[in-house]
């Protein structure tokens, strides 16, 4: 064992996780250091919050058959060496969640709860167990219960206001992306979960402003730009949307809404060669995607090409999950054939 995969075990064992990661990223910074250090680096991003570090580094850690059974071992041997430590039971949890073994992961998230009382994070680990499952209310007091322990665990507030918003909870979410916003001025998906919640609340205006503020501090999020886009186009604002969206797909070719959307545009000013490159784009990206599959149908149509404009109206009905958007199709086709 190297000092530095020892110093990393001291440090997980009394649960000094700024050294833990510390020493991690040295280590897999390291040619052939293998997926030990990626593995202690990507819990430490979870305990953190920090999900797109954690999600970045998973792949060296656990993406192969043989990385989990590298890493199981270590778990192991840390266990066998640590019994007595709730951090390293906490550590075992997270890889079980990671690797897929949730009754495993339940069972070391209760062994830290009653070794660690006031610690907070097996709570928010069994929480996001409950929301990855569909038991709500169970995350939400999972989640609840984190924030007990540390009001300041700014990934427990967002992961509750998530929860709350998927129950229609609105009222209860957007207090919880406030207090994030507080501890944390400079958090982008603060602002992005403010807006989304504000948006479904009818509250167009503090939306727009709060996607303004994510796009400062992350202007390269091809998602909020085109969510920004589409409050512009319900505002109106017609030029402000197709420039958002058309900024969406600069940054990111491959994402077929904003083609969509974009294309929906040319088409409605009668560009229609336009539009179906558009909207050719977007099935290229993702060959179920209803609206495009209508406009293409919308295009034949006009070109006088009846038979083909009927198969992408049937298409896009069948593929279509939105209700409202799925009522129209079948409104265009009553009004169209009778």
């Amino acid at each position: 064992m190297s000092n530095t995969q020892a110093h990393i075990e001291s440090a997980i064992s009394e649960g000094q996780w700024g050294l833990a990661y510390e020493e991690a990223s040295s280590w897999s910074a390291q040619p052939d250091c293998g997926p030990l250090p990626f593995f202690a680096v990507n819990v430490v991003c979870l305990l953190r919050g920090d999900f797109a570090q954690a999600w970045r580094v998973y792949p060296q850690a656990l993406a192969e058959e043989a990385d989990v059974q590298l890493v199981r071992e270590w778990v192991g041997s840390l266990r066998e060496r640590y019994v007595d430590s709730p951090h390293v039971a906490l550590f075992e949890g997270v890889f079980h969640t990671q690797s897929g073994r949730l009754e495993d992961a339940f069972t070391c998230f209760e062994r830290v709860i009653t070794m660690a009382p006031e610690s907070p994070y097996p709570h928010f680990f069994l929480a996001q167990i409950h929301q990855r499952q569909g038991r709500m209310d169970q995350a939400v007091k999972g989640f609840r219960e984190a924030i007990k322990r540390d009001s300041s665990y700014v990934a427990a507030r967002l992961k509750l206001g998530v929860a709350y918003q998927e129950q229609g909870q609105l009222e209860m979410a957007i207090p919880q992306y406030r207090e994030v916003l507080a501890l944390r001025p400079d958090e982008a998906v603060g602002h992005t979960n403010l807006a989304c919640a504000l948006a479904e609340q009818g509250k167009l205006d503090p939306a727009i402003e709060e996607y303004k503020k994510a796009l400062v501090i992350n202007p390269d999020d091809a998602e909020v730009h085109f969510a920004l886009g589409g409050l512009y186009e319900n505002k109106g604002r017609v030029d402000l949307a197709k420039r958002q969206y058309e900024e969406a797909l600069r940054l990111n070719p491959d994402f077929g809404p904003a083609a969509t959307a974009i294309g929906w545009f040319l088409y409605d000013k009668g560009q229609n060669d336009f539009a179906m490159d558009y909207f050719s784009k977007a099935l290229i990206a993702n060959p179920e995607d209803a609206q495009a599959t209508f406009g293409v149908g919308r295009i034949y149509e006009e070109k006088r090409m009846p038979e083909l404009a009927v198969q992408h109206y049937q298409k896009a009905l069948s593929l279509e999950k939105d209700p409202d958007r799925k009522t129209r199709i079948v409104n265009f086709m009553d009004k169209l054939f009778g």
